[in-house]
């Protein structure tokens, strides 16, 4: 019997569900509208072909279980189905698709498993309609804010209103709370979003930590100036500090292995061509997957800005509006990764996210693991967005291997 070509089903299944989209370039699919119906009525139609049950719950996420022995735990897996404005076919959505193609694999080889074994398709990871994301993983751990349901998007709906609208009840998502005794752990599958697999050759990835993120709101204060009147000795140029700490934060991050940083908007004031700008209102963004790494460059960022200022007698203001630490990944799982991608789990290319996922919530639940696959060029969140079927076809059969080994290092609780 000759054995299906899964990459090709993978890339016919996402082909389906890109259709899920509102008009336009790419894939937009928001959460509670039409396309997200349309999505689940194909991910319910490929479960049920996976031998799963299928149910959704008041969160909006859309579960296929396979039952095992009576009362034995369940391995997770899975991602989002929501995407970006105009984004691609392959964030979010594959990782779902993967892991039901991976079962159907172990089905059509006649195993059997241990244990029991969900694939979720979460609501809204990206957080694109309403200003809040990770909202089914949250609720599985119990740390959703049930305040976020009174958030409202931009047409003024509420996050309630757009639920109970889509037929949830969303009052009962307490209740969605998971035992950890009862969960194994949370393996996602996503791609990598960056060139890095690409540049070296190799198609699958496993992710050691998801980066903890902190960001700085900064003011820099100086003295709007005729451009052409006032000698460069006497200025007080907002933007060339602000420059000056832009390069200082870049030359940090080349020298420090594991750590990002990006100062990603500055608006100037007055902004106009024949004017010294008085003023530079900038952000600062710092990632890595070590919290130690990432709160030294913090401090030492923002002595650096005071010193710029000071040097050139700019006023300063500079304050930590938002931190997320790091979320490991669990060395077991990143064990039975390497393994199932390499014979004796030795070469396997071991990486960072640096993009936020799903498993970075459900680590509050459950030891987690990321797979990450190569993509086209690093591109994401873009129409142009590509993951090759043979790169699929290996994810796939990483994946089947993962599952049919996972009960030999089992893992029942967070660390």
């Amino acid at each position: 019997m000759t054995e299906p070509d899964w990459g090709a089903m993978a890339q016919d299944w996402l082909a389906r569900l890109a259709r899920c989209s509102e008009p336009g370039p790419g894939v937009t699919r928001l959460p509670f509208t039409p396309e997200h119906r349309a999505a689940l009525e194909v991910l319910t139609d490929m479960m049920q072909q996976a031998g799963l049950r299928v149910s959704l719950d008041a969160a909006g996420t859309l579960i296929g279980r396979l039952d095992g022995p009576r009362g034995a735990p369940a391995l997770l897996m899975g991602s989002h189905q929501d995407s970006v404005r105009e984004g691609g076919a392959y964030d979010g959505i594959m990782g779902v698709v993967l892991p039901l193609l991976a079962l159907m694999k172990l089905r059509e080889g006649g195993v059997r498993l241990p244990f029991a074994i969900e694939v979720l398709a979460f609501a809204d990871e990206e957080g694109v309609r309403f200003p809040t994301a990770l909202m089914g993983p949250r609720a599985l751990a119990g740390s959703f804010d049930m305040a976020a349901l009174e958030l409202r998007d931009r047409d003024g709906v509420t996050l309630r209103a757009a639920m109970e609208g889509f037929g949830l009840a969303p009052g009962e998502i307490p209740r969605l709370k998971r035992d950890p005794a009862q969960v194994m752990g949370w393996i996602e599958t996503h791609l990598e979003q960056g060139p890095v697999l690409q540049q070296a050759g190799t198609s699958l990835g496993i992710v050691t930590a998801i980066c903890g993120i902190e960001r700085h709101s900064i003011t820099l204060t100086g003295q709007a100036a005729h451009g052409g009147t006032v000698p460069m000795h006497l200025r007080r140029d907002a933007l060339a500090g602000a420059a000056e700490l832009t390069l200082a934060a870049e030359d940090l991050a080349r020298a420090t292995p594991d750590l990002l940083a990006t100062v990603g908007a500055l608006q100037l004031r007055p902004g106009v061509v024949n004017a010294v700008p008085g003023e530079a209102v900038m952000t600062l963004e710092i990632r890595s997957p070590s919290d130690r790494v990432r709160e030294a460059a913090g401090t030492e960022l923002t002595q650096r800005a005071r010193e710029i200022a000071q040097h050139r007698n700019l006023g300063l203001d500079m304050s930590r509006s938002y931190a997320q630490p790091a979320t490991p990944c669990a060395p077991e799982i990143v064990t039975l990764l390497s393994q199932a991608v390499t014979e004796d789990g030795q070469g396997a290319m071991h990486l960072p996210s640096g993009a936020t996922h799903d498993a970075s919530a459900m680590a509050d639940l459950c030891p987690v693991g990321m797979l990450f696959t190569d993509c086209r060029d690093g591109i994401s969140h873009h129409p142009d967005e590509y993951v090759s079927p043979r790169s699929m076809s290996d994810a796939i059969e990483a994946l089947a291997r993962v599952i049919r080994h996972y009960d030999e290092a089992p893992l029942h609780s967070a660390d």
